[in-house]
């Protein structure tokens, strides 16, 4: 199959054929020609005003929740859902059911990837059930395709077991993610502590729980000189702490979502279950602080950290609802409204996280496997439920005004 894109602004931020405006020839896969023009008969040919060619997005942090919580989520509706935000990487969270703690399980989301237009890569559990007590069997997931390791939405508190994760996957150069949030600190909080939180009663989740973690991971990173990535940071004194422990020479990374720096405690006017956030959202300051940070590079990249859920269990009372939000369809238009301009989201969604995690660059040039995104990034709209793929629902992001829209994806 051939395809063709006419006048499109190619965005890959420190390569040849960054900000040129050229057509593009893929056949078989593969990007054979780049030119001012390119006239011949292509199965599929690709023009719009405005039209923009970028690396494919990569999102390091989506409960799929396949297998086990299909009624949510299935790898299938998964990946529409990142085809649909123009993500073409996917990393597949372990809470799953059974939990994505040995090679079964990471095998199972391995061979299902193939017939997907989205790459499926999981991510092994760190402890035996994500249950904090036991290291799981992170070399046979490695050798199995685990493309980092993770309790996903379940912190590690103890730091003798995170002290020895962080030893053992230093022998392969691999990487942890880790939600910093201590939650012994205020375990039953709702929202951030603070004014909104007090006046709309609800147990408060005070940012030291983490400020603390933030430091104390940073901290086994340096013990074990290994490498550690938080996701997502919602304070602008995690940032700070970040920013030291890079300028020490230290490998740790950190993350931010769209939501954190869309949305704000202030915006929990009434008790909408769909801006209950694990995190939660911080102050305006905080929310101000870090979109600052995210156009001075000093937070490494974007996760949308994609949680569905089903209806039932969003519609109920704010206090039993259940915290998260999908993200992987409004990605692009939340940055986009935020005024980032497309060079840095394509650093952030794309180029970062491969550097990261190890992926193909994906650059654009003659020869390379297709791995793009075609985007209207001046495309303004209101996100409606229909953008969405999902199985679920749950987005804060419906009835927003957002800018930037995905075409489609091209991948191999």
């Amino acid at each position: 199959m051939t395809i063709l894109l006419k006048k499109a602004r190619i965005i890959d931020p420190g390569h040849f054929h960054h900000d040129m405006v050229a057509d593009l020839l893929i056949e078989h896969g593969r990007i054979s020609r780049i030119a001012t023009d390119i006239s011949v008969e292509a199965d599929r040919t690709i023009e719009a005003q405005g039209l923009h060619v970028s690396p494919g997005f990569v999102e390091t942090f989506a409960d799929a929740a396949d297998p086990g919580f299909e009624h949510r989520e299935t790898l299938e509706t998964a990946s529409a859902a990142a085809a649909a935000g123009g993500f073409t990487h996917l990393f597949v969270m372990p809470n799953t059911k059974p939990v994505m703690h040995d090679k079964g399980v990471v095998e199972y989301v391995r061979d299902r990837r193939t017939g997907y237009a989205v790459s499926l890569h999981p991510v092994g559990a760190v402890t035996r059930n994500a249950e904090g007590k036991e290291l799981a069997e992170m070399y046979d997931m490695r050798n199995s395709g685990a493309v980092a390791f993770s309790d996903g939405t379940h912190p590690i508190h103890s730091a003798g077991l995170l002290i020895k994760a962080l030893q053992y996957v230093k022998a392969f150069n691999g990487v942890i993610i880790q939600v910093p949030e201590d939650r012994s600190i205020a375990p039953h909080g709702l929202a951030h502590e603070g004014v909104a939180s007090t006046r709309l009663g609800l147990p408060g989740r005070p940012a030291i729980a983490e400020e603390l973690m933030v430091a104390r991971d940073i901290a086994l990173t340096r013990y074990a000189g290994s490498r550690m990535h938080l996701s997502p940071v919602t304070l602008t004194t995690s940032v700070d702490l970040i920013d030291a422990a890079k300028r020490e020479g230290l490998q740790v990374t950190c993350s931010v979502t769209p939501q954190h720096l869309w949305f704000c405690d202030e915006d929990l006017t009434e008790y909408d279950a769909n801006l209950k956030s694990d995190p939660p959202f911080r102050t305006r300051a905080d929310r101000e602080a870090l979109l600052e940070a995210v156009q001075s590079g000093r937070i490494d990249c974007i996760s949308t950290h994609h949680q569905p859920w089903h209806i039932d269990q969003k519609q109920c009372e704010f206090e039993y609802a259940k915290a998260g939000m999908i993200g992987l369809e409004s990605a692009l238009g939340a940055l986009g409204a935020l005024g980032l301009e497309p060079a840095r989201i394509v650093a952030l969604l794309s180029q970062a996280p491969r550097r990261i995690f190890g992926l193909p660059d994906g650059r654009i040039e003659e020869g390379r496997l297709a791995d793009l995104v075609c985007y209207l990034p001046d495309a303004e709209y209101v996100f409606t439920a229909d953008m969405i793929a999902s199985r679920s629902k749950n987005s804060a992001f419906i009835g927003q005004p957002l800018k930037g829209r995905v075409l489609e994806i091209i991948k191999g």
